[in-house]
């Protein structure tokens, strides 16, 4: 019995240049994975919200139902902060490119993007008041000098922290898409 999908010489008849269904620009999606110490953090955090979660359940069987929805509510608190810190990052689409912190979020749309290059300088160390020397994605928009860009990736934060080529495919995703969309 021929197995079609298991053979190497079948021929694809798929065309390189056609977007698949499930390709939407204007879909805001992240260029990049998560690093390790990012999904770390979070999943340290989503461990302490299970045991906090459990203990709310402990004192809901044995104490006050009051003691125990202040305590299913710090999980929930820890849940939201583990699932933001998850969400972190550098987020592009078709009508521009956003920069999700963790209680803000920045968006700037192509059309007021000058340029979007990498450089060698200072970067804040997995986003402490530490600097150390690295190379970090810039984005420079209409009004603002380029003396002052915001930096949107660097090499030090907790997506490429010993991760140097995972910086550059992102930085360079981020570049492509600033060179098909922005007019700078």
């Amino acid at each position: 019995m021929p197995l079609p999908f298991l053979t190497a010489d079948r021929a694809f008849e798929t065309t390189d240049d056609v977007a698949l269904p499930f390709d939407n620009r204007d879909h805001w999606r992240r260029p990049y994975r998560p690093g390790p110490w990012r999904v770390g953090v979070a999943a340290v955090l989503l461990l302490l919200a299970s045991y906090v979660l459990f203990a709310a359940v402990i004192i809901a069987l044995t104490d006050s139902p009051s003691e125990a929805a202040v305590v299913f509510g710090i999980a929930v608190l820890v849940i939201v902060g583990a699932l933001r810190l998850l969400r972190m990052g550098v987020w592009v689409c078709g009508r521009g490119v956003r920069r999700v912190g963790f209680l803000f979020t920045r968006t700037v749309l192509w059309e007021q993007v000058v340029a979007v290059r990498t450089a060698q300088q200072p970067v804040r160390w997995l986003g402490l008041p530490r600097t150390v020397q690295g190379q970090a994605l810039t984005l420079v928009r209409q009004g603002r000098g380029p003396q002052d860009p915001q930096p949107l990736l660097t090499t030090h934060n907790a997506d490429f922290l010993a991760r140097g080529q995972a910086f550059d495919r992102a930085a360079d995703a981020v570049e492509a898409w600033a060179a098909e969309y922005a007019r700078g």
